[in-house]
């Protein structure tokens, strides 16, 4: 079984929340029993999550050898320029190393669902969103990349995992996914 999930802002990617007080987690959203998440969000970034039953699925879709590209719709802080995109196009020098190249370009503001809390905004600021694709998966890899190149991120969706999109899932639902 797959299942495409739209994680809200501020869920953790897993069933159990230690902490204290306890966070919002995936057990809130009656999910199937014995599903897992197949790779991870953040908790303040949101959009599409794959849960799985099968742990052979899982790994395709979270190896990076299987190169399953990630489309994310990115609010940066600041207009991007020329430059910009083309380092994070060609992969960006991180603490952990160098990224692959990814796809990077500008997008008009998508039409998407109120965050709660909402964006900060700053009058004096400007800032734009891009649609980043990538072929790898590190920890808050796309947070980094925007980072390096002098645009912090504000928002982060998930929007795509290869073929299967976020399309008519609003915050909190989800769908089996058939194939």
């Amino acid at each position: 079984m797959l299942i495409a999930f739209n994680k809200p802002y501020g869920v953790l990617c897993q069933f159990t929340d230690r902490s204290e007080p306890p966070r919002p987690t995936l057990a809130g959203f009656g999910l199937p029993p014995a599903v897992y998440p197949a790779g991870r969000l953040d908790f303040d970034s949101e959009g599409l999550l794959l849960l799985t039953d099968d742990g052979a699925l899982a790994h395709r879709l979270t190896d990076p050898r299987h190169k399953q590209s990630k489309t994310y719709w990115v609010q940066v802080e600041g207009e991007p320029d020329a430059l910009q995109l083309q380092r994070l196009q060609q992969g960006v020098q991180l603490k952990d190393g160098s990224t692959l190249p990814a796809s990077a370009r500008r997008i008009d503001a998508p039409s998407l669902w109120p965050r709660d809390p909402p964006v900060r905004f700053r009058k004096t600021v400007p800032d734009a969103w891009l649609e980043v694709i990538l072929g790898e998966g590190r920890n808050r890899q796309v947070r980094r990349m925007t980072a390096a190149v002098g645009l912090p991120t504000l928002r982060l969706v998930r929007v795509a995992m290869g073929d299967i999109t976020l399309a008519g899932l609003a915050p909190g639902e989800w769908r089996v996914e058939v194939g």
